[in-house]
């Protein structure tokens, strides 16, 4: 396994910390963060109250509205104050402004070029990166810079999705399809992460296949070996969403939602919302496993 990098990017999170007020605020906030409860099929996951998260789950992401702004990834557009480490070569790690756990990190491709397939560079970060895992949120599944390839890492520990696989969880009972493998370092661990890269959800209003529609992890287990979890889903955003939290839910489920943490940014709606409603967002954007056809 290549040397961690988790050190250099502890001294980033904390330089920023000092210096760029907006990331010192919200992470400071995270400590008046509420939850509560939720249960994903047999997987226990939670609903966390994150009103610094706004910004992302309400952003519109519709091709007019993307081409209408500055890419907020790219090196030119981003706040004076935020600062890189390019450790792996095309890939810019910065300390995202408004985190969902105290060590929340965006990393953004050097280029201004789309998100597309799963990034094959995922798995060089999550070897860099032993206790994190590393997630993608296809084009039309969580992402807010559709027009920037990005991926984001956050500590293993925080995410029941991987904590439920790593002690045994069978993915097939789980109420959306998980594709989710150990690889091996072998000639049938390449074959497994070529065909990884390779996913794609299925557009419920249109049957196609779409590579944007689908939630990526990867990290390394705690025997060493490379896990991949990638969630397939059918749509991008479920019929209660609104950006006005007064007429639905400002809920846009992403990598982090659909890996058993929702996130709602509106106070109203994290005290309204039941464990129906999240059955049914779940029911709404993802496929179902095969045994639940």
């Amino acid at each position: 396994m290549l040397q961690t990098i988790i050190p250099q990017l502890m001294e980033l999170r904390d330089h920023q910390l000092q210096h760029w007020p907006l990331a010192r605020q919200n992470y400071e906030a995270l400590g008046h963060t509420s939850r509560k409860t939720v249960m994903i099929g047999p997987m226990q996951g939670a609903i966390q109250y994150n009103p610094s998260r706004k910004v992302s789950t309400g952003a519109a992401v519709d091709a007019a509205s993307v081409a209408a702004r500055p890419c907020f990834l790219c090196r030119a557009n981003r706040p004076a104050e935020q600062l890189t480490e390019e450790i792996i070569p095309g890939w810019e790690f910065l300390v995202n402004p408004y985190p969902i756990f105290p060590l929340h990190f965006t990393i953004a491709s050097s280029a201004h070029i789309p998100q597309s397939r799963i990034p094959l560079d995922m798995v060089l970060l999550a070897e860099r990166l032993p206790g994190m895992t590393v997630f993608f949120n296809g084009a039309r599944a969580g992402a807010s810079a559709p027009d920037h390839q990005h991926c984001q890492a956050v500590m293993t520990s925080e995410l029941p999705l991987m904590n439920y696989l790593e002690k045994g969880g069978d993915p097939d009972s789980l109420p959306f399809k998980v594709d989710y493998r150990i690889i091996a370092p072998d000639m049938q661990g390449m074959a497994d992460i070529a065909a990884v890269v390779s996913l794609a959800g299925c557009d419920a209003s249109t049957g196609e296949a779409d590579y944007g529609l689908l939630n990526a992890y990867m990290w390394i287990g705690d025997d060493g070996l490379l896990r991949t979890a990638v969630v397939l889903r059918s749509a991008h955003r479920p019929a209660c969403y609104s950006r006005d939290a007064s007429e639905g839910y400002m809920v846009s489920p992403g990598a982090i939602d659909m890996a058993g943490v929702f996130i709602l940014p509106v106070e109203e709606n994290f005290n309204s919302i039941t464990q129906a409603d999240i059955d049914s967002i779940l029911h709404e954007v993802a496929i179902k496993p095969d045994s639940q056809n």
